[in-house]
């Protein structure tokens, strides 16, 4: 970020300007001017709150988003227990970051692998720190536990929901974002020394550090769990349990769509600030440009699986759609800042291309994610962190991040340290993730409090673990092949829901 500008007066040259006489006049004019420049300042501050503020609640309102999406994801039976996953992962992520979390992440000064000051936000608002700075990385805390959520829906019981949601916000999401987005972090962009190919990663909003962190956790929780009743049969034949409402689906991504441009242009955290490059106009351009990035990679991977769908389906299926345009959304926020709109284009046209890979994959070894969250966001997410080590422009980088190592893009002309940096990442995330969230899932798993009775699972969670379901039904309504709750429609015959 380039420094703000102070202005300054002097007495001794309004004097001359006034001439011999004016010294008291010269001397009140600058009082004034000093007062001037002190509102400029106060105004800055303000305008830059308010900014990091309004992109809070921006990323905030992508948990309404989550909601529909997972709820329209599932089956009718499931409803009320993901919409109240979602409802808890903010909640216990709350007053779980509040403890500890922000502390882990971002408190300093510490050393390279965790934080070490500011537990329960004690000495905030400081000099680095402003109570906004909290809302807002609790908001990404969040995301990255909802994430999860998906991948073990419709099979999890509620105790494990609420232990791994406050472990993951309240100490493995904020040691991975203390390694890459603190200034004391190990691989951190704002260290200014040689530790890391003299590099540093570049993951401005998080590819790696929240959409790989949520989507590693789920594929562990997914796996160790196993898939849902009637997903593969014995042969390993796959049958889909799809949702019950698309319309939940499309209505959730795009409020996630909505809340993406809190995450990625917010990234920034202030808007009064101009960059050092180009003309007058383009030194402000930089948080649009983020902007436009991110809906290129997501629109260009939204057409990009519409037409590979219709490919290996013979299918226009929107919810498909929907999840490529997420993708597209995962793999741009890492390089949303540093790279050309065309790469954008390129960053959403492979993602597409990862997520259905790695969805053929699943079904392959017969893993299930009834959101495909571990594809979406762990497979997009690492591809987005390569894409930036390839693409990042010497420019921009120069723009983002002023007082790092000048590293960018190896096929930008930038060599091979940034990719050689972003390949650590990838490794010491999974690794990391692997080594945490899989050993409590397999530790809850042999505790019994991982996966609820198959019988229930049959049944449906709502009517069995929260006492209804979440739509209005009529007395004698029965269950179809797949547990799927038949509701009677104005006396006709049942239809599922």
């Amino acid at each position: 970020m380039a420094a703000t500008a102070s202005m300054t007066c002097s007495l001794d040259q309004l004097s001359q300007l006034l001439g011999p006489n004016a010294t008291a006049a010269a001397a009140y004019i600058c009082d004034q001017f000093a007062s001037v420049s002190n509102k400029f300042t106060d105004t800055a501050y303000a305008v830059d709150n308010t900014y990091l503020l309004f992109s809070a609640y921006l990323v905030f309102s992508m948990q309404l988003g989550f909601a529909m999406l997972c709820a329209g994801s599932v089956r009718a039976k499931n409803t009320m227990n993901i919409m109240l996953t979602n409802v808890l992962d903010a909640a216990a992520g709350g007053l779980f970051y509040y403890l500890f979390g922000f502390a882990f992440a971002f408190g300093g000064p510490s050393n390279g692998f965790i934080g070490r000051q500011n537990f329960a936000l004690e000495s905030i608002p400081s000099s680095s720190f402003d109570y906004s700075n909290f809302l807002y990385q609790w908001a990404f805390a969040i995301a990255a536990a909802g994430i999860t959520s998906g991948s073990i829906a419709e099979r999890t019981q509620f105790v494990a929901y609420l232990i791994y949601s406050s472990f993951l916000t309240g100490f493995v999401y904020p040691v991975v974002s203390h390694w890459f987005w603190s200034a004391d972090g190990w691989a951190s962009a704002f260290r200014t020394d040689d530790f890391l190919f003299g590099s540093g990663v570049i993951d401005f909003a998080g590819s790696g550090v929240v959409h790989m962190v949520g989507g590693l956790a789920g594929f562990w929780g997914a796996l160790i769990e196993g898939p849902r009743i009637g997903r593969f049969d014995h042969s390993s034949k796959q049958t889909p349990l799809r949702g019950h409402s698309a319309s939940l689906v499309v209505l959730g991504t795009f409020m996630l769509w909505f809340g993406w441009y809190g995450f990625n242009p917010g990234s920034f955290n202030k808007i009064s600030v101009a960059y050092a490059s180009g003309s007058y106009y383009g030194q402000w351009s930089a948080v649009g440009r983020t902007a436009v990035t991110t809906t290129l990679a997501g629109c260009t991977a939204a057409l990009t699986t519409l037409f590979g769908k219709r490919i290996l389906s013979g299918h226009w299926n929107v919810t498909d759609v929907c999840n490529g345009l997420l993708g597209g959304f995962a793999a741009i926020t890492a390089g949303c800042s540093v790279v050309e709109p065309w790469a954008a284009v390129i960053c959403g046209f492979v993602a597409s291309l990862v997520l259905i890979g790695c969805n053929m994959l699943a079904e392959k070894f017969g893993y299930d994610d009834p959101l495909e969250a571990a594809q979406l966001h762990g497979g997009c997410g690492a591809w987005g962190v390569i894409f930036t080590a390839l693409f990042a422009s010497e420019k921009y980088v120069k723009e983002v991040y002023p007082s790092r190592p000048v590293q960018y893009g190896l096929f930008m002309g930038g060599g091979g340290r940034l990719l050689a940096a972003h390949i650590i990442q990838i490794v010491v995330i999974a690794g990391f993730v692997s080594a945490t969230m899989g050993t409590l899932f397999y530790a809850l798993s042999k505790l019994k409090l991982l996966r609820i009775s198959a019988d229930d699972e049959m049944a449906g969670m709502d009517p069995t673990r929260h006492g209804g379901f979440a739509y209005i039904y009529h007395e004698g309504d029965g269950l179809d092949k797949n547990g799927i709750q038949m509701m009677k429609i104005g006396g006709d015959a049942p239809s599922s829901v």
